[in-house]
């Protein structure tokens, strides 16, 4: 495992960490909490030491879990995310009084008195043209409740506008399927000292190479009832592409690619860049941690490698994915 700095914090994070929205139970299947304590600690063997999680993920379940693992291993780091446990999503879970309530709640579900750091959970746009907001983040790093804070967000616009605010990580959708945020976000960032986390890498695993057109999902998993918007932002679920011109894709990118392990290959692509401090791919058992972690010891991917994947993109996905987000 190699290590990246993540922005201004001073932690040295595994370049492929773990998000843990489908820790202990993969998507929508009931919470395992066995499953999601080896989950963990098979990441640590593997040299994992960072996790993102919120205060969503399976009802507290996942902060709790991560808290839990946070005081055996104190040499790990985090993010948890607040702001989008409460349905239906408004602008009323982003206030100022709401976020000391959210923090509040995360630093008991976690059992520390200190979070390291904490994200707004994908606001709605107007939250950026609110100064308050993230001067009530600034004093709660000062009153010690937070040790460092950042957002979580659907769009490229969003993570562009949050660089005007004391931010230390932005966590933004990057992968094969989505590329935008690499035209100039990631300039931008690494000019601010803001760490980048790269969330959905493998495009809800459409980017494991091992769908088809033939593959079913269950009636309570995110990839059934989210395809359109339904839940939250489309743009999460598959990264926006339509289901069949993805499959499309990942199958013409394993034959351009020469590879049977397009998983691996997805995530080494997402750490060509040097504007990402991590790829944070989901696991919800031990079994997932090695396909994941293998990653950062794969070869880096040639200059014609490279162009295959935004060939690839320009000629299935460009439109109208990168004009959305």
């Amino acid at each position: 495992m190699k290590y990246r700095q993540l922005g201004d914090t001073g932690y040295s994070i595994s370049e492929v960490s773990l998000g843990t929205w489908q820790l202990g139970g993969k998507w929508g299947a009931p919470f395992d909490q066995a499953d999601a304590d080896a989950t963990l600690e098979e990441a640590y063997k593997h040299g994992v030491n960072f996790f993102d999680t919120a205060d969503g993920y399976q009802g507290g379940a996942s902060e709790k879990t991560v808290g839990a693992f946070v005081k055996k291993h104190p040499d790990v780091h985090y993010t948890t995310k607040i702001g989008r446990k409460e349905e239906p999503l408004s602008l009323e879970h982003f206030t100022p009084a709401a976020l000391r309530r959210y923090v509040d709640d995360s630093l008991r579900n976690m059992g520390t008195d200190s979070l390291d750091i904490v994200l707004l959970h994908c606001p709605p746009m107007q939250t950026y043209y609110n100064p308050e907001m993230f001067a009530t983040l600034d004093a709660l790093k000062t009153e010690g409740k937070i040790k460092h804070y950042g957002v979580s967000v659907e769009r490229v616009e969003e993570a562009i506008k949050a660089l005007d605010y004391g931010v230390s990580v932005i966590e933004i959708i990057f992968n094969m399927f989505r590329l935008r945020p690499a035209e100039l976000f990631f300039k931008l960032a690494k000019e601010h000292k803001v760490g980048i986390l790269a969330r959905v890498p493998l495009a809800s695993g459409l980017l494991s190479g091992k769908m088809t057109a033939d593959t079913k999902f269950a009636a309570t998993d995110q990839r059934t009832n989210n395809r359109h918007g339904e839940l939250f932002d489309k743009g999460e679920t598959f990264s926006g592409v339509d289901f069949l011109t993805g499959v499309a894709a990942a199958d013409e990118l394993k034959q351009r690619l020469h590879t049977d392990n397009l998983a691996g290959t997805a995530l080494r692509y997402i750490l060509m860049y040097d504007a990402v401090s991590a790829v944070i791919p989901g696991a919800s058992n031990p079994t997932q941690i090695e396909r994941n972690t293998v990653a950062s010891d794969l070869a880096p991917l040639s200059h014609e490698q490279m162009g295959i994947v935004r060939d690839v993109y320009d000629e299935k996905i460009k439109n109208p994915v990168h004009y959305l987000w």
